[in-house]
């Protein structure tokens, strides 16, 4: 009895481990990763392979610097290079794709003490680095026949109306992924499939992909914009099913998580509409991170007898 350890409720006991739930997301990432070399060629998967390998390197490196223990098996660094290089246009050098995974891996997540600790989602901020430090590169559009295009987020930037703006790609070529855009972001059905299969696996709730989504739809149509080209354009799909679910940067509450994905829905369509970038998803997400501690506090429910902290 004396080895018995007793400790405040809630007892729980997972089966699933860190790198179970993150081989789960890379099973769901794998559709939009064979649509963007379908889409864009196999320099995807070159600039794929180079920031999912820059991210491992980075963390195993930083960490044996540190001698920190390394954790570079439980697969969170594979994908976070993953979503980093969705969020890349195919174009993009190199050396530029190894800079934006050393800022995903050392600076947002591994100074901060590692996985769980970092207040923001690397990838996501690696892109706001990468956009302000490389807007050049970071801005050039490549579509399946080479040429630089607009993509539809530049058609649709001020325009207020319901009617197809001209250069809008057809809805079918919008739901596939043929138009420009970043590697893991224009295809809508291949992120959907994902985004099922994570809620089928219980890896992420509904509450925020929903809320968000549904909120850019919304607020979309009352301002007479194009509310379905918007959904399915720029990475609102990518970012609401992948990085506004990451568990260490967003609620940890029902409520929490929805009041989070009506906040990011909010922001991008204000970015989008008025602001100097045609595209919000990135910067909506980061804000609302930012925001998480406080979202989580005001809707953590009170026990019995107690108050919340």
């Amino acid at each position: 009895m004396k080895n018995l350890i007793v400790s405040p409720s809630p007892h729980l006991v997972a089966k699933t481990d860190t790198r179970t739930i993150m081989a789960h997301v890379l099973i769901a990432l794998a559709p939009a990763l064979v649509m963007s070399v379908v889409i864009f060629g196999l320099r995807a998967l070159v600039v794929s392979l180079v920031c999912v390998t820059a991210c491992v390197l980075s963390e195993f490196a930083f960490q044996k610097g540190c001698k920190r223990p390394v954790t570079t098996g439980d697969l969170s660094a594979c994908v976070t290079g993953l979503l980093l290089a969705f969020n890349l246009p195919v174009g993009i050098p190199l050396w530029q794709a190894v800079f934006g995974s050393v800022v995903a891996i050392i600076v947002v997540k591994q100074l901060f003490g590692g996985i769980g600790q970092n207040f923001a989602n690397p990838a996501i901020t690696a892109r706001i680095v990468m956009l302000i430090a490389f807007s050049g590169t970071m801005t050039t559009w490549v579509q399946v026949d080479a040429v630089s295009r607009a993509t539809p987020l530049a058609v649709l930037s001020g325009h207020f109306t319901g009617a197809m703006a001209e250069g809008l790609p057809p809805l079918q070529d919008m739901l596939l992924g043929f138009h420009g855009g970043s590697l893991g972001e224009t295809s809508a059905v291949a992120l959907l499939l994902g985004g099922i299969y994570l809620m089928a696996r219980r890896v992420i709730a509904w509450h925020t992909p929903v809320a968000m989504v549904g909120t850019v739809f919304l607020f979309t149509w009352a301002m007479g914009a194009n509310p379905l080209y918007h959904v399915l354009s720029g990475g609102l799909l990518l970012g609401a099913l992948f990085m506004a679910t990451d568990y260490a940067t967003t609620p940890s509450t029902d409520w929490g998580r929805i009041i989070f994905g009506v906040g990011c829905g909010l922001i991008t369509v204000l970015i989008r509409l008025w602001g100097n970038y045609p595209e919000g998803v990135s910067f909506a997400i980061l804000l609302m991170n930012i925001l998480t501690p406080h979202i989580s506090n005001l809707t953590r429910k009170k026990p019995m007898g107690g108050e919340t902290v």
